[in-house]
C-alpha cells in the first residue's frame, strides 16, 4: 500500500508538471516569430497535454483525481519570466523542466506497480527527452562548434541517470532509514520502548523494505531492458523494409546537429553500408536509447535491497545493545545524524548544498518521528 500511495503521489506531480509544461509551450509559442519553431513548440505542448491525460486517466483508474489545476505563485513568476526572455533563455529553463521531469519518472519507476505503468513512464520520457533536445536546438543554433560541443556533452549527461547506482544506493538508504525510523518511533511510543516489541518490527520492517526496493529495482531495470529491445527490433524491421527512409532521417538528425548537408550525407551513407552501425546509431539519435546505459539487472537488485537494509538497521541497531528510553535516545541521535549524512550526500546527485539538503532531510526525519511516536502513545493503552 506504501508503494502505491508513493506511486499516486508521484502520478499527481506528474499530471500538475506536464499541465504546467504545456501552458509553458504555448506561452512560449505565442511570442515566436519563427514560423516552424512555433509550430514545433505547439506540437510540444499537445504532446505534454497527452500525457496529463494519460496520468489523470490512470489516477482515476486508482481512485484518485488531480483536481482542478491551481498555479502557484512561483509558477506564475516563472511563466512571466519565459514570456520576457528571448529564445535562448526561455529554452534552457523549459530543458530544465524536462530534466526535471525525467527525474521523477526514474522514482516513478520504482513504485510503478504494473508493467504497463512503467512502459507508459518509459515512453513519456522518451518523447521528454527528444523535447529536450529540440530545446537544444532552440538554446544552441547549429553550426557553431561550441554549440556542437554543448549538444554532445549535454547528451552525455542524460545517459548518466540520476547518479547511476549511487543515486539509486542513496535513495535506498533514504527509503529504508525514513522506513524504519518511523517503525521504530511508533512502537517504542506504543509501547514504552519495550526492546523486544522494537527490535522485532524494526527488523521486519529492515526485511521488508529491503526486499520491496530490491525487486522494484529489478522490475524496473528489467523493464527498461525489454523495452530497448523492443524498439531495437521495431527500428530494425523499420531499417529493413526501407532503408534508404532510415539513411535520410539520419542524415537529417546530422543536419540538426549543426553539420553541413554534405557532411551529413557522407557520415550516413558510410554508416548505411554497416546495418548494425545503423542500427545503434539511429537507436540513440532518434530515441535517445543506448545499450550501455542499461545497469545490470541483478546488481541493480541488489545495490538496492543492501542499501535499504542499511538505513533501516540504523534505528535498530540501539536496541539490540540497550533497552527503554536509553535505547530509544540513542536511536534517536544516530537516526538524526543518518538523516543529516544521507541528506548531504544527496550533493553527488543533485548539485544541491549539502547543509540545506543535510538540514531539510533531518527536519523531514524528526518530523516523522514525532507524527510516528505520537500516534504510538495515543494507543499504548491498548498495549497494557
Amino acid at each position: 500500500m506504501e508503494r502505491q500511495r508513493k506511486f499516486i503521489r508521484g502520478l499527481r506531480q506528474a499530471w500538475h508538471d506536464e499541465v504546467k509544461s504545456a501552458r509553458a509551450y504555448r506561452e512560449m509559442a505565442h511570442r515566436e516569430q519563427n514560423a516552424d519553431k512555433k509550430r514545433i513548440l505547439e506540437r510540444m505542448a499537445e504532446a505534454e497535454d497527452h500525457h496529463a491525460e494519460t496520468w489523470a486517466k490512470r489516477l482515476a483508474e486508482l481512485g484518485d483525481h488531480p483536481g482542478p489545476f491551481r498555479e502557484s505563485l512561483t509558477d506564475r513568476l516563472r511563466r512571466w519570466l519565459l514570456s520576457r526572455s528571448d529564445s535562448a533563455t526561455a529554452a534552457r529553463m523549459l530543458e530544465e523542466g524536462e530534466r526535471s521531469a525525467d527525474r521523477l519518472y526514474d522514482v516513478m519507476l520504482q513504485t510503478a506497480p504494473t508493467e504497463s505503468d512503467r512502459a507508459a513512464i518509459h515512453e513519456t520520457q522518451r518523447e521528454e527527452r527528444a523535447h529536450s533536445m529540440l530545446l537544444e536546438d532552440f538554446e544552441h543554433p547549429p553550426g557553431l562548434p561550441q554549440s556542437r560541443l554543448n549538444r554532445i556533452l549535454g547528451r552525455e549527461q542524460w545517459h548518466v541517470r540520476a547518479g547511476g547506482w549511487i543515486g539509486q544506493a542513496i535513495y535506498g538508504v533514504n527509503d529504508g532509514l525514513g522506513a524504519a525510523f518511523g517503525v521504530v518511533s511508533g512502537v517504542a511510543g506504543a509501547t514504552n520502548a519495550n526492546g523486544d516489541f522494537v527490535l522485532l518490527s524494526g527488523f521486519a520492517a529492515m526485511l521488508a523494505s529491503s526486499l520491496s526496493m530490491g525487486s522494484g529495482a529489478y522490475l524496473a531495470t528489467k523493464s527498461e531492458r525489454e523495452i530497448y529491445e523492443a524498439e531495437m527490433d521495431r527500428e530494425r524491421r523499420e531499417i529493413e523494409s526501407n532503408p534508404e527512409e532510415e539513411r535520410e532521417e539520419l542524415e537529417l538528425f546530422y543536419q540538426l546537429k549543426g553539420f553541413s548537408e554534405s557532411e551529413a550525407k557522407a557520415m550516413s551513407s558510410r554508416l548505411a553500408t554497416q546495418p548494425e552501425h545503423l542500427l545503434r546509431t539511429l537507436a540513440h539519435e532518434e530515441l535517445g536509447l543506448s545499450e550501455q546505459t542499461f545497469p545490470n539487472v541483478w546488481r541493480s537488485a541488489l545495490s538496492a535491497a543492501l542499501s535499504t537494509a542499511i538505513g533501516a538497521a540504523v534505528p535498530v541497531i540501539p536496541f539490540i545493545f540497550a533497552h527503554g528510553m536509553t535505547a530509544l535516545i540513542a536511536s534517536l541521535i544516530v537516526s538524526t545524524l543518518a538523516h543529516f549524512a544521507v541528506g548531504a550526500s544527496k550533493v553527488i546527485v543533485t548539485g544541491r548544498s549539502w547543509l540545506k539538503s543535510g538540514s531539510e532531510m533531518t527536519l523531514i526525519g524528526l518530523g516523522e518521528a514525532g507524527i510516528t511516536y505520537s500516534i504510538g502513545l495515543l494507543i499504548s493503552p491498548l498495549f497494557g
